[in-house]
């Protein structure tokens, strides 16, 4: 079979374009000093517990869940519950994305067409990509599901492709694309945020096709060549 040259370069945001353990740490610190210690680990506990039932982070989600927790226990809702979504709102997350991922879209979108494929819910998740500066920058080309690893198929609808290239900071993401694309998918896994240390994620799952340090390191990479072998099959 001929290759048509058609690439798409599926981005993965948090921990791989954008820091998003920074983004936690700040929020962590905000909690403390507005609310209190016991409020903000009351607050991470409704997080991890939601995470553990969407399969996602649900910053709004997990905020309401502290709430409902609050009125039962206490009969009472703390009015500064209101500046807390505020705070998530008008959060700056142009300035929590990693040194030059933009740049790296820029570059990346020299051998195919960049979208944005993460998790989230429907609210925060698309604030999250337009106030970054994410959503611009792919032009629009925006996918968040619930698990994006199950939806392999809408993607190839959306955007079909001759190959395509997975840019992810979770080994488990990539190995269970990989499954299903085969050699059509590159994997890229850039060793940021606490997944992508983690032993026991490294561990578990196979090597990506490309492993680089951080995002950055994409602006040297010349991806033409890694296509160089496509052709007659």
């Amino acid at each position: 079979m001929q290759s048509d040259g058609t690439v798409v370069f599926l981005l993965d945001v948090d921990n791989t374009l954008l820091d998003n353990d920074r983004v936690q740490d700040d929020l962590r610190e905000h909690l403390a000093a507005e609310f209190g210690t016991a409020s903000r680990d009351r607050y991470w506990q409704c997080f991890e517990e939601l995470r553990s039932e969407l399969g996602y982070a649900d910053y709004l989600g997990a905020l309401q869940r502290y709430r409902m927790a609050e009125l039962l226990e206490d009969g009472a809702n703390d009015p500064r519950l209101l500046q807390m979504s505020s705070y998530l709102v008008d959060y700056p997350f142009a300035r929590r994305l990693y040194p030059d991922a933009l740049g790296v879209i820029a570059h990346l979108s020299r051998f195919g067409r960049t979208v944005i494929l993460s998790d989230g819910d429907v609210v925060f998740q698309p604030l999250k990509v337009q106030r970054s500066g994410l959503w611009s920058a792919v032009k629009g080309h925006v996918l968040i599901y619930v698990h994006k690893e199950r939806m392999l198929a809408d993607v190839q609808r959306r955007y079909p492709a001759e190959r395509y290239v997975l840019v992810d900071d979770k080994l488990r993401i990539l190995a269970a694309m990989k499954a299903l694309l085969g050699a059509r998918l590159m994997t890229v896994f850039p060793r940021q945020g606490h997944y992508a240390l983690d032993p026991h994620n490294l561990a578990a799952y196979p090597p990506a096709d490309l492993t680089v340090g951080r995002i950055g390191e994409l602006l040297d990479h010349d991806f033409s060549a890694s296509f160089a072998g496509d052709g007659d099959a």
